[in-house]
């Protein structure tokens, strides 16, 4: 939330800040997150894939350790790609990591470079293998998932939840913003998520004056795009809000505060 404010102070906004906290402030009460200026900002983060966060919880937890352990004794770059639900709940991860710690010791050695899809003993799953013997040696582990069809409802039902939080403040004549968040580097963009907000919402419900996807993806500080223009319009194409096309486009959108002293 600093950081959003931060971006649009960077951005023609100049004096504001964060002016209040009213979610914090009113424990136990459906408030938005915060008031900054003229603006009333509420936050929410989206799974690309249903129980995402959970799913790669158990991934991690199953799979984690052998990056670190093994990764030293290889001198080779050794990718391995599961299936996205390889990894559930009721399976013995302790047995799983322990058969593809045993093939990637005894077997992987002799692999030739390339890819190779193979059902490692102990395992019920093929796995996707890549071996590149140029690359800087490592183990690391990926999943690999089909777009859900579902996400554009899951979208659009998120959105239409934190409208009537946003809605009041808007009685109010502030400016209501709602955040679209996702972490996930690897499966989910900015087209992705504009493709599933048009998708489910057509255009921006009343109550919400502006909507931003947040880019915050782990490791790197958060990237905004503002989504406002593209709901409801036909206008194709979407670049960084800080470049200077998408800055004039925020301008536009929103009101500007003086900057003059």
């Amino acid at each position: 939330m600093k950081a959003f404010v931060e971006h649009l102070r960077k951005h023609g906004f100049c004096d504001l800040q964060v002016d209040g906290w009213p979610e914090d402030e009113n424990p136990g009460a459906s408030e938005i997150e915060a008031i900054a200026g003229p603006f009333a900002i509420e936050h929410t983060s989206i799974d690309t894939l249903p129980n995402q966060r959970r799913d790669s919880d158990w991934f991690g937890e199953a799979v984690s350790p052998l990056e670190t352990v093994l990764s030293p004794l290889l001198q080779f770059r050794l990718r391995i790609t599961f299936p996205y639900d390889a990894i559930s709940a009721g399976q013995d991860w302790a047995a799983i990591r322990e058969a593809i710690a045993a093939w990637i010791v005894r077997e992987s050695g002799g692999l030739a470079d390339g890819v190779h899809f193979i059902i490692v003993p102990g395992t019920t799953f093929e796995s996707r293998i890549s071996k590149d013997s140029g690359a800087e040696p490592a183990l690391l582990f990926y999943r690999e998932a089909a777009d859900d069809p579902s996400l554009a409802v899951r979208v659009r039902d998120q959105v239409l939840r934190k409208t009537s939080k946003l809605a009041r403040h808007s009685l109010q004549e502030r400016k209501t913003v709602l955040l679209v968040e996702s972490v996930d580097g690897s499966l989910m963009n900015q087209h992705k998520m504009l493709e599933a907000l048009r998708e489910g919402l057509k255009q921006l419900p009343a109550g919400i004056d502006q909507l931003w996807y947040v880019d915050g993806r782990r490791g790197f500080a958060p990237t905004f795009f503002d989504f406002t223009p593209f709901l409801g319009d036909d206008r194709n194409g979407l670049v960084p809000s800080n470049s200077n096309c998408s800055r004039r486009r925020h301008e536009a959108s929103a009101p500007r505060l003086s900057c003059a002293r």
